[in-house]
């Protein structure tokens, strides 16, 4: 018998709760879309190029270091768009290694390749039960996909009619919205230097590189400070 099956019939608090949850993750997340729907027409890509971008990559992250690059540099900028829109990805791969064991099998494994993303892993390891977890994961992931790509859409088809999106202050959703998710790790004095020194690395680079060159560079500086792990708490010997 499933976790989630009870002799009642009725559906686990925990169960219910999680997709409670799910689902407004999905709503509040897909809003957005709109953004990035607008700003890639903006950067110069076509509606159907927009929509392809969000329907294949899904992941935010990427997809609004991609057009940001291509916005500030153009075609040329195209490999270093690509490269910053991967090393964004590379994280999606830590999440599938630990979201394997809560998704069940093989099959379901590969259905949720596509679904492993910040938002459902995070709603998944917040739940208590593994039925829950598995729900939190499939609503958060299967709804975000759905409303993400129609907000995406309806974004690009604004986006002639909206004019010059910056002016909205929809440039900053990506940036608000990475910051929201760095906020809560910065708890300890090694995750706020590795934040820190990132930050004033790429601030300092972006008048001097090509766009998309002073992310990556700021990344290497993170793992760099990360792995050398200076202000971490020393442990006492005995």
């Amino acid at each position: 018998m499933r976790s989630s099956d009870r002799p009642d019939g009725r559906t686990p608090a925990e169960v219910r709760l999680a997709r409670r949850e799910g689902l407004g993750v999905a709503i509040a997340t897909s809003a957005y879309g709109v953004s990035f729907g607008a700003l890639a027409v903006a950067s110069g890509l076509d509606v159907w190029q927009t929509c392809v971008l969000s329907l294949v990559m899904f992941t935010g992250g990427s997809q609004f270091a991609f057009v940001g690059v291509i916005g500030a540099g153009g075609l040329a900028a195209a490999p270093a768009a690509i490269a910053s829109a991967a090393l964004l990805g590379v994280r999606n791969v830590a999440y599938a290694i630990r979201m394997a064991p809560v998704i069940g099998g093989p099959l379901q494994r590969a259905a949720a390749a596509q679904f492993t993303i910040d938002e459902s892993t995070a709603v998944s390891l917040a739940q208590t039960t593994p039925a829950a977890r598995r729900a939190g994961f499939w609503i958060t992931g299967i709804g975000i996909y759905v409303g993400w790509n129609l907000t995406t859409l309806a974004g690009a088809l604004l986006g002639d009619v909206l004019g010059d999106v910056r002016a909205y202050g929809l440039d900053a959703a990506a940036a608000a919205a990475f910051l929201a998710l760095l906020w809560p790790r910065l708890r300890q004095r090694q995750a706020i230097a590795v934040g820190v020194g990132a930050a004033v690395v790429a601030t300092a680079l972006t008048p001097v590189l090509m766009p998309g060159l002073p992310v990556i560079v700021a990344a290497l500086v993170a793992v760099v400070v990360g792995a050398a792990n200076w202000l971490a708490p020393r442990e006492r010997t005995p």
